[in-house]
């Protein structure tokens, strides 16, 4: 019913097309211009500001980007990114993220400057964003904990999601398919099939958008119905499928200096395991695991004169994950609940925000912006034990200093108390900012950081035929002390060539970090501990060129990492210091005019990973120090654009061109939560075929 009331409302959308346009003539001169503007940031800033002016070097990817890429989630978009890695976990179908040689759960994920919440400690909500909504991400490496509080170690990202237009009607729908490696089939069953459909409007002081999305991935190389457990776990390359609603809406007025809006996301995903078939019962299990989550926010600010305003922020998110697992009796047709350990389990997670800001110039040259957080976790399930809540307050103050005409300080302080963990008292920034001329700038930063120990790390307690994962409630909050710095070159032509060149460096030392370690009294059972040592560095340069027809851009970075076992390497050979991962990438656009379509082409190189793990104990050898490494492998995205009608465009070309699957890893089998052990690591399906359809009109409203 969903599926056709969703193909019936873009069959309707498309059929009635039609186009206005607010000025038909000629812009050409317009248009030049525009390619240049500014681009504006709100990340980490008192008011909207231009990227050259803001305090923070900020990555910008705009929706032109996304769409260009034809992306169908966020992850797509961020893994041609420099710093940027993805996990797949096999056993529930998510993924995660790694940022600057920094895990996930290091990342802070906000959605318009709202902190999103994961169940646990991995950012599986990144993919759970509509990717038709987004405006621009914007993205900040390095700490900014005294602004957005815990996690906020390896950096911020901040999905912005998309406003309506001045005085206009906007109606918009999409429609994608494509294949899974060589899996295909139309609308249905093999392949990934994408439905988007969505509207917006606003007159004079009201505004409205909504949006409803269906996502359907059917999986890759997914056991067959009478397929045993050690067949699938012969496997080594195999995505779970997945099924995921997404629906939007956002109401807001605005008038004079009064600005109010509420949002409202919500998220139906599925993802469906396949167990072994026992051939002596004719039965098989199949798990499912499902998550609904809604998201909510209301959000306000106040200008009370030319010196003073005031921003509020109001956050509620109910996530719920339950693990379903049915037995079929493929002899009767019948179905009935598994009854074994873990095979069942709902956990439910609440989370509520309250964010204050007052913005105050004093002069031209001083500004300050107290403001308070205040943050409650509250999660119910039968895995969770100890406190089910977790409130965290925080008051935090920061200020802008013009000390000389082309410098700028900004010095920060944020306090903080937490219920349940011995959180720092206190952690302090100071950024600074220098126009060297008018095409070259200069950044600098040092920042303390603090991630708080997740409810799921401190009283998570899951146990299966599988699985062996206990918390602890004596964990400590990581803690950071980081450094950054950047250079920067711009220079522009509005009537040819915008050239700009970014080089920086970064360094993070890293105190109480949580990771996974075999229990001290029974190493077959996992837990979380805090590492005394962890260290990140490295340094990226950044080019782009764009003319009238073309964009092409061309990074380089090197990341290296140090952990507790590093001393260890006199027995391999290894320095003592930073084991480093280059990465190269390079996005490339150009549009024919004449006909109205745009090529891009998005490139990745990821090098090796080298990282030091522990090999603990057993009855027969001693703990271990071994230098793991995961392969090195390019990844590539070939794209065409064409405008058919004014409102309708068709998008088609080739995901994974270089056909990569796997990569080598020679990681061994700690134990660790979802551990992949030694062999080839499941990285994508292989080269896919996309083709889509996107429709978008304009109607001027007055």
């Amino acid at each position: 019913m969903k599926a056709a009331l969703l193909l019936m409302s873009t069959c309707i959308l498309i059929g009635t097309g039609y186009a206005q346009e607010k000025n038909p003539a000629s812009r050409k001169k317009a248009d030049s211009v525009a390619r240049h503007l500014k681009e504006v940031v709100v990340t980490g800033q008192y008011a909207p500001q231009s990227s050259r002016n803001s305090i923070y070097q900020t990555r910008i990817i705009s929706a032109e980007r996304i769409r260009l890429r034809a992306a169908t989630n966020v992850q797509q978009v961020l893994s041609t990114e420099l710093g940027f890695r993805f996990s797949n976990d096999f056993v529930t179908g998510t993924s995660n993220i790694q940022m600057m040689g920094m895990d996930g759960r290091n990342v802070k994920i906000l959605l318009d400057g709202v902190a999103m919440v994961d169940r646990s400690d991995t950012r599986e909500s990144l993919n759970q964003v509509d990717i038709n909504t987004i405006e621009r991400i914007e993205i900040i490496e390095g700490p900014l904990a005294v602004s957005y509080g815990s996690d906020a170690l390896a950096g911020v990202i901040n999905i912005i999601t998309k406003k309506p237009g001045k005085d206009l009607l906007n109606i918009h729908a999409r429609v994608q398919e494509e294949t899974v490696g060589d899996l295909y089939s139309p609308f249905s069953k093999d392949g990934l099939h994408l439905q988007n459909v969505g509207a917006a409007w606003q007159n004079k002081n009201f505004s409205v958008l909504g949006g409803l999305t269906h996502n359907e991935f059917n999986g890759f190389n997914v056991p067959g119905a009478t397929a045993s457990s050690t067949e699938i776990d012969a496997i080594t390359n195999r995505w779970k499928p997945k099924e995921q609603w997404m629906a939007n809406t956002k109401l807001g007025y605005s008038k004079d200096n009064f600005n109010i809006w509420y949002r409202m996301d919500y998220v139906d995903e599925s993802i469906d395991a396949k167990g072994g078939y026992n051939s002596n019962t004719f039965k098989a299990s199949k798990a499912q695991y499902n998550t609904d989550r809604y998201t909510q926010q209301l959000q306000s600010d106040y200008r009370l004169n030319d010196k003073l305003q005031l921003n509020g922020v109001l956050a509620y998110t109910n996530l719920k994950r339950a693990t379903v697992t049915k037995i079929h009796n493929y002899s009767t047709g019948t179905e009935e609940l598994d009854t074994a350990q873990g095979t069942q389990d709902i956990d439910k997670f609440n989370s509520f925000n309250l964010r204050t800001t007052l913005f105050y110039k004093m002069t031209d040259r001083i500004s300050f912006q107290p403001g308070i957080d205040i943050n409650h976790d509250h999660s119910v399930g039968a895995r969770i034990t100890g406190s089910t809540s977790i409130n965290d307050y925080a008051f935090f103050l920061s200020s802008e200093i013009g000390v000389l005409k082309n410098v700028v300080l900004r010095p920060g302080l944020r306090i903080i108390h937490n219920s349940v963990y011995d959180a720092p008292p206190a952690i302090p920034s100071l950024n600074v900012k220098m126009k060297m001329s008018e095409k070259f700038d200069l950044r600098f930063g040092y920042a303390s950081g603090f991630r708080s120990p997740a409810l799921r790390e401190l009283y998570y307690n899951f146990f299966d035929a599988s699985h062996s994962i206990m918390g602890n409630a004596n964990l400590k909050a990581e803690q950071s002390r980081s450094f950054n710095a950047s250079v920067s070159f711009t220079a522009a032509d509005e009537e040819a060539l915008h050239f700009s060149s970014v080089l920086g460096g970064f360094y993070n030392n890293f105190r109480n970090r949580i990771d996974y370690a075999a229990y001290a009294a029974d190493n077959t059972i996992t837990t979380l501990v805090n590492i005394d040592k962890y260290r990140t560095a490295g340094g990226t340069w950044e080019n782009s060129l764009s003319g009238k027809n073309f964009q092409v851009s061309l990074g380089v970075s090197m990341v290296g990492t140090y952990n507790e076992y590093s001393a260890e390497e006199v027995l391999y050979g290894e320095s003592p210091a930073l084991v480093w991962t280059p990465e190269v990438n390079s996005n490339i656009s150009y549009t024919f005019a004449k006909i109205g379509a745009t090529v891009n082409l998005a490139y990745k190189f990821t090098g090796k990973r080298p990282v030091y793990q522990l090999i603990p104990a057993t009855t027969e050898t001693p703990a271990q120090v071994w230098l793991a490494k995961t392969g090195s492998f390019s990844m590539a995205d070939l794209m065409i654009t064409k405008k058919i009608l004014k409102s309708l465009s068709l998008n088609a070309g080739v995901k994974n061109l270089l056909d990569v699957t796997t990569v080598s890893n020679s990681a061994m089998d700690t134990g660790a939560a979802h551990s992949t052990g030694a062999g080839p690591l499941p990285l994508n399906y292989g080269r896919s075929y996309v083709v889509g359809l996107s429709f978008n009109m304009d109607m001027i409203t007055r």
